[in-house]
């Protein structure tokens, strides 16, 4: 998933530095970021939730 975050994002940046400067298509791979960017979120979260995954500080106490 992060993976096509970046993807989305590389495509948005094409598409705003391009010379035809297709404007409706940068908004849609942005959203798209945005999107993916909030699932991703929304998954750890639910893995957090669930205790699927611990959160931890960088030094035990």
């Amino acid at each position: 998933m992060l993976l096509a975050i970046i993807a989305s994002l590389g495509s948005g940046l094409y598409h705003m530095v391009s010379p035809k400067g297709d404007s409706a298509r940068m908004v849609r791979s942005l959203a798209w970021r945005v999107a993916l960017s909030a699932a991703l979120f929304g998954l750890i979260f639910l893995f957090w939730r669930l205790g699927l995954i611990q959160p931890h500080g960088l030094l035990p106490r």
